[in-house]
């Protein structure tokens, strides 16, 4: 049996080797997914982001056992900082939940970012592609936390919640810096602390500033994630955006933008990927690259002269 058969029949190990297959690139990895894209399309995608230390990885465990509780199978994608040593995910979300390794109906891969600026693992979409195939209901995808720049969770998720703590002192900052236009629900973890009431009047601020055209107006939600407080809130928040996603035609529009940026993503993947190995292999790149170097060429010259050449 392939290990597409394998996968399809609800094998663990199965699922995992294929993401393995996918993060290292190997030469099936390919073939697989374009037999098991046509089985993807049927999970709710949630994107779990924020600031560091905002408390997303206990809010991720403990939102994934609401939807246990109401009989949904859950893939977690955590993506953890990259170690520079092995390039490898340092698995750091995943030791918070250890509780759900144990349950057959959780799938958990913590991923590296390996270089990604935008709070996810380049290979993010695929993986969450093969947890669709293999049934996961839910999905939910935790991003590294890198704060300002984490905004290609908004590519990924059908609904995307971001998570804020009072008492950091760049609550403002992290709203201004582009993370106020990609949160469909506010999360206001450790809710207890001092400060919470004043974020919270803050936020409701910012979004009245920041109101959309569209007809969704992002709820802010109070949790205290370590007990467990306000996650039947969130979840019900999650399930009002899913609600309206479906009957405004809002996911098919957020559906067709990520397909959109798959298909240019592996179309700039593979250009990239055949220049260099091409022009590696007559040594003409490192020639080239030392013409920029002395100035005696400018690099937008050359990277016409190498395209034309390509796609002739």
């Amino acid at each position: 049996m392939d290990i597409v058969a394998e996968l399809l029949s609800g094998s663990r190990r199965a699922l995992a080797r294929a993401i393995t297959m996918v993060e290292n690139e190997c030469h099936e990895a390919a073939a697989m997914m374009q037999q098991l894209y046509p089985r993807t399309g049927k999970a709710q995608i949630i994107g779990i982001t924020g600031p560091p230390g905002a408390g997303k990885s206990t809010l991720t465990d403990k939102l994934a056992k609401k939807y246990r509780q109401l009989g949904k199978t859950i893939g977690i994608v955590a993506v953890d900082p990259t170690s520079p040593f092995s390039g490898g995910a340092i698995l750091g979300d995943r030791i918070r939940m250890n509780e759900l390794i144990l349950d057959e109906g959780v799938f958990i891969r913590s991923m590296g970012t390996r270089g990604s600026l935008g709070g996810l693992s380049r290979k993010t979409a695929d993986v969450v592609a093969i947890m669709d195939a293999f049934g996961k209901e839910v999905i939910i995808i935790e991003t590294v936390g890198v704060g300002q720049s984490e905004v290609d969770i908004v590519k990924a998720a059908d609904t995307t919640v971001v998570v804020m703590v009072p008492g950091l002192g760049d609550d403002i900052q992290a709203i201004k810096a582009g993370i106020l236009e990609i949160g469909d629900i506010f999360v206001i973890n450790k809710a207890d602390r001092a400060d919470a009431e004043r974020l919270n009047s803050e936020l409701e601020m910012m979004l009245v500033l920041n109101q959309s055209e569209l007809d969704w107006r992002p709820p802010i939600k109070k949790t205290v994630a370590s007990s467990g407080s306000g996650i039947d809130e969130l979840a019900a928040a999650i399930d009002e955006h899913t609600n309206y996603l479906n009957k405004s035609g809002e996911l098919e529009r957020k559906r067709r933008l990520r397909a959109n940026n798959e298909l240019l993503s592996l179309i700039k993947e593979g250009i990239s990927r055949y220049v260099v190995n091409r022009m590696s292999v007559s040594g003409q790149f490192n020639s080239l690259v030392a013409s920029i170097e002395r100035r005696e060429k400018d690099p937008y010259t050359i990277a016409n002269i190498i395209l034309a050449e390509c796609l002739r």
